[in-house]
């Protein structure tokens, strides 16, 4: 609202008017308003959640220190949202089309863990919604998101563009153009162009082939927005797990959106240049600075949980962002931890049932999943035993950091892999 308030004045001579045209300056903005916002804000939202009697109901699972957990605030994701929401409607070009995706994109997963939450807490459902609605409500809007990408005449990218001074306007190392094209194209390291067109699994030729082009692509980009969603879902289940992993993804995020929308930046790393797409480096400002403020309250030991409000909003974020920017098939090495915990309770299941086909009784790979719970029990029968001792919660917290820390730094220096 601010950046169109002085887009309205500009005609106006009004000192420091100019800075709100700089991606740099409303980035900076975003993450400020949304870390200030999400600490002190957040105080009074964890009292009033607090005052309501919201308290996380503890299923005993054996894990030291757990018990002492239950009743601990939870719906935190609470604090989440309004700290993303804020800045991002403060700050940001609202006729954007990947500022109004995004903005939906927070809505619409905000809603669904809500609903989640809300039947646990008030309806004593411990089950919560169940699976199939969560996945329905994911899949729907994968293809909602997956149709703008097909259809809409804004998101395009550009291709072999040659500057030309007399014929472009540059603000900030951006390029105006018109020679921009719809395509199916996204970004794959290890190989020369760092391109990867989908029409390649196209078995068809000609309008078939165009047709089942887009239909593979919308196909992937329901897949990965569901996989996000519920890989940080699965990964909410210690003290700053999933809030400190999903900020190390959202700036490497917010870096390759500030380098795409960028046309002398893209150029330069001979990556792909997505117009418009800058505008994403401002969210996924807003989208840090909440978390960096929400950890204030979250780090062990937790004075709020943001429970499926916060993980599913957070994961369907992530999922949009990189698919909008064309960079989703780098998340399972960006979002390493993400992938590896979905992983361990796909083959934790398969196993235990083939086991359990086989030899009459269930078998496990792990002694617990999500794996962060592996490396937290003790003396339970399972392939993998190591490490024999429990890991300190805080400690282990710490270390799926650095291994985020870790991924994030490989995923960037893949720009320059091929």
């Amino acid at each position: 609202m601010i950046y169109h308030l002085f887009d309205f004045l500009k005609d106006y001579d009004i000192p420091g008017q100019g800075l709100f045209h700089y991606l740099s300056f409303r980035a900076i903005l975003a993450f400020s308003t949304a870390l200030i916002f999400s600490i002190f804000a957040g105080r009074k939202i964890i009292d009033r959640i607090r005052a309501k009697q919201i308290g996380e109901d503890i299923r005993d699972l054996g894990l030291e220190g757990q018990l002492q957990k239950k009743g601990t605030p939870t719906m935190g994701g609470i604090i989440i949202f309004l700290a993303i929401m804020i800045p991002v409607l403060l700050f940001m070009d609202l006729t954007n089309i990947y500022t109004i995706l995004l903005i939906l994109t927070t809505l619409w997963f905000f809603l669904i863990g809500f609903t989640d939450d809300y039947i646990k807490v008030f309806k004593k459902n411990k089950e919560g919604l169940s699976p199939k609605a969560k996945l329905i409500g994911q899949t729907m809007f994968g293809l909602a998101i997956g149709l703008a990408v097909c259809f809409s005449s804004d998101i395009v990218i550009r291709e072999n563009v040659k500057v030309e001074d007399s014929a472009e306007t540059v603000i900030e190392g951006s390029v105006e153009k018109q020679d921009v094209v719809k395509s199916t194209k996204t970004t794959i390291p290890f190989v020369k162009s760092h391109e990867f067109d989908y029409k390649c699994l196209s078995p068809f030729k000609g309008a078939l082939g165009w047709y089942c082009k887009w239909a593979i692509y919308v196909l992937m980009i329901i897949i990965v927005i569901t996989a996000c969603s519920n890989g940080v879902n699965l990964t909410d289940g210690i003290d700053g797990l999933a809030t400190g992993t999903s900020a190390i993804v959202g700036v490497v995020l917010g870096i390759f959106a500030w380098l795409g929308g960028n046309f002398l930046h893209s150029d330069y790393l001979n990556i792909m240049y997505i117009p418009g797409s800058g505008e994403i480096a401002v969210f996924m400002s807003a989208f840090v600075g909440a978390l960096i403020g929400f950890l204030w309250y979250n780090s062990y030991p937790a004075q709020v949980f943001m429970g499926d409000t916060g993980s599913l909003m957070l994961g369907g974020i992530i999922g949009v962002t990189a698919v909008l920017i064309r960079k989703e098939l780098l998340i399972p090495i960006l979002c390493g931890v993400f992938f590896t915990e979905s992983l361990s309770v796909i083959m934790q299941r398969v196993y235990f049932k083939y086991t359990k086909r086989k030899y009459g009784e269930g078998r496990r790979i792990f002694k617990m999943t999500p794996i962060h719970h592996h490396f937290q029990k003790e003396g339970i029968p399972s392939l993998i035993q190591k490490p024999a001792h429990a890991i300190p919660e805080a400690k282990l917290v710490t270390r799926f950091w650095i291994i985020g820390m870790i991924m994030a730094i490989i995923t960037i220096a893949l720009l320059k892999v091929r």
